[in-house]
């Protein structure tokens, strides 16, 4: 089993032992690894953090999420249904 493009997005930055990768290099490393750690890659891949898999050390910091000022996630423009929702 081997990790899918796909599941790497755009925007997640993935640094291997301290240099920023390409996404082709990870899918070529992802071949050696078993599921469980394809599964724990994909995790972090959402979550973003420091950790190694076979010995090989991964920062992985994931696209910034737009928030507002409580700290919860945008929730886009608010319209008010009535007359002026026409437009």
């Amino acid at each position: 089993m081997t990790l899918k493009p796909q599941s790497i997005r755009k925007g997640v930055q993935i640094y291997l032992e301290r240099k920023l990768t390409e996404k082709q290099d990870i899918i070529k490393l992802s071949e050696d690894w078993s599921e469980v750690q394809i599964n724990f890659f994909k995790k972090m891949l959402k979550q973003g953090g420091e950790f190694k898999i076979k010995g090989s050390k991964f920062i992985i910091i994931p696209p910034s999420k737009v928030l507002d000022s409580k700290g919860e996630k945008d929730k886009g423009v608010i319209t008010i249904p009535g007359l002026d929702g026409r437009f």
